[in-house]
């Protein structure tokens, strides 16, 4: 989780797809087509891409507001699982040979 850079009295829930260094292809609502993700900084988005507030948004997270690591989702009952681990299924890594 972290606390929100438009609503600092609100946490959200947003998966980290892009830490310090990485260039992010963004979603077409940002005003930049890509972004290299600066030092001490993260790029989140949230799971349903049409809807989220995220970086997409706000654009780069500073670190210090990462207050949490979500493990499970606890409601409703019925979705109970561990959260799963890696890139939704839309997004991809793209993997840079060293210079």
């Amino acid at each position: 989780s972290i606390v929100s850079p438009r609503e600092p009295n609100q946490l959200i829930i947003k998966r980290v797809v892009a830490l310090e260094g990485d260039t992010v292809v963004t979603r077409l609502r940002y005003k930049h087509r890509s972004v290299v993700v600066p030092k001490g900084h993260c790029w989140v988005e949230g799971d349903n891409a049409d809807k989220s507030m995220d970086s997409n948004t706000f654009g780069c997270v500073p670190l210090g507001l990462i207050s949490a690591i979500c493990l499970y989702i606890v409601w409703p009952p019925k979705r109970w699982t561990r959260v799963s681990v890696g890139m939704p299924s839309d997004r991809s890594t793209i993997v840079y040979p060293n210079d």
